[in-house]
């Protein structure tokens, strides 16, 4: 009995300085329009939270679903929905579609050079620039020289989610210039008077963005929050995160819990991407 009651206190003072149980470690890997937020979660978290480790890296939403699949992240922050498909090779790895959760907004921003004149664009005319049909700023309003496109590269949620819903699945016309990541598309447009990108709100340093009207008798609409929640701004979206539902449980739970929090949404706001409504937080 005596031997019994030593080894039960043993177990209790192994319980009271062992770490917590929801301290880990987790990986977030996929869009790099939100690698810059995920990045502050990330360090913000680890401040208030010690003994967790998150490690963030970017890649492009398909290269984190793409780990996501392969069970190489524990997160995938996308910049668009899951396709069927990818749903597909995830049930196929782990038995489970992926649990989705929205975690902020973004109004998909049109970006041009600062010394560009033009200050607003229809829908219609940005599909006709990103696909080849006007080729000249002057046939919307801008100085007399040739438009010089500036792209995601195809794995990117950002590239994919503007291919559907602003060139209606059209192709991207072969003299746009692809590159890595939003970071690498405004750096581009602001070297180059001619540029014109696309790219999550929270970027837009040394370059500005367009107005967009929904066609050509609508209003101009900034993307503001106001316009964003509202629906009011015709390219808005959600941002993502999908986990694995065989791990959204004790840190990792605890973490996707936090950035849905007015604490975590708090930090969306501060990096230039809207908050989630709370209607939508527990969702």
């Amino acid at each position: 009995m005596l031997k019994k009651n030593l080894i039960i206190a043993l177990a209790a003072m192994l319980a009271a300085f062992a770490p917590a149980a929801q301290a880990g470690n987790i990986t977030a890997k996929g869009s790099d329009t939100l690698v810059i937020l995920a990045q502050k979660w990330a360090e913000v978290y680890m401040a208030k939270t010690p003994g967790t480790a998150i490690q963030v890296t970017g890649g492009g939403t398909g290269t984190g679903f793409a780990a996501l699949q392969n069970k190489t992240t524990d997160l995938c922050n996308a910049s668009r929905k899951i396709k069927s498909k990818e749903i597909e090779a995830c049930v196929k790895a782990f038995s489970k579609r992926p649990t989705e959760y929205k975690v902020c907004l973004d109004g998909l921003s049109i970006y041009v050079n600062a010394k560009n004149p033009v200050k607003e664009l229809t829908v219609l005319q940005l599909e006709e620039i990103f696909t080849g049909k006007i080729k000249n700023w002057k046939e919307v309003g801008g100085n007399d020289e040739p438009i010089a496109l500036v792209s995601r590269e195809n794995s990117s949620g950002t590239y994919e989610f503007f291919k559907e819903n602003v060139l209606k699945g059209k192709d991207f016309a072969s003299s746009a210039q692809t590159m890595p990541g939003t970071a690498a598309v405004l750096q581009s447009v602001a070297k180059e008077p001619k540029a014109i990108g696309y790219g999550g709100a929270a970027y837009g340093e040394g370059a500005k963005h367009l107005s967009i009207k929904a066609d050509a008798s609508s209003p101009a609409v900034e993307p503001t929050e106001e316009n964003v929640v509202k629906g009011t701004y015709p390219i808005w979206r959600y941002l993502y995160i999908y986990v694995n539902p065989n791990l959204d449980k004790g840190e990792v739970a605890a973490y996707l819990t936090w950035i849905r929090s007015d604490e975590g949404q708090k930090v969306v706001k501060d990096i230039g991407y809207f908050p989630l409504p709370k209607n939508l937080r527990s969702n």
